[in-house]
């Protein structure tokens, strides 16, 4: 016996595989392409299911079988790839929206224009306590300064203008 049959009796040949190849690389394909979603994976399954059936050649003992084992290695390798995309969907951070939604957006609108509305409905001072802490996000100390009051003027003007227009804002919400 020669070196190639007695590649026969101990598995695939390397002749049996790329006859193989040739004539179920398409179908073997397109197994892979119901499994995954790009060509250029799909190609790559089918490739590497080849390279490792042909590294295992001399394991297969019948080597009418080999279609077989291509076909549960492309399943197999294609189960690989779609666990290791959603390994790394899960660890990627949760991008935030590059912008909000026309909804959102005009929901943001609204809300300022009530805001709005309701600051003019407060007293001046109130009024100008609040733009100056919150908007202007200046210190208790600051705004007195700006206003030419005490801190404790402030402290007040800060406290009931805010309850002034938790009442305005819900009022508007009915």
């Amino acid at each position: 016996m020669g070196s190639a049959a007695a590649a026969d009796a101990t598995g695939a040949s390397v002749d049996q595989l790329t006859e193989t190849y040739q004539a179920h690389y398409r179908s073997l394909l397109r197994l892979a392409a119901l499994l995954l979603d790009d060509l250029s994976s799909c190609e790559d399954v089918v490739q590497e299911a080849f390279i490792r059936v042909h590294a295992a050649r001399r394991r297969v003992r019948e080597p009418e079988k080999t279609l077989a084992y291509l076909r549960q290695t492309v399943v197999n390798l294609s189960r690989s790839t779609l666990r290791r995309r959603i390994l790394g969907l899960r660890l990627l951070p949760k991008p935030m929206p590059d912008m909000a939604s026309a909804e959102e957006g005009a929901y943001d609108a609204l809300e300022r224009d009530q805001l709005r509305t309701a600051l003019r409905g407060l007293q001046r001072r109130q009024r100008e306590v609040l733009v100056l802490r919150y908007y202007a996000d200046l210190t208790e100390a600051q705004v007195a300064e700006v206003l030419g009051v005490s801190v404790g003027s402030v402290k007040a003007y800060g406290s009931r203008g805010l309850a002034a227009l938790r009442i305005l804002m819900e009022g508007s919400h009915d």
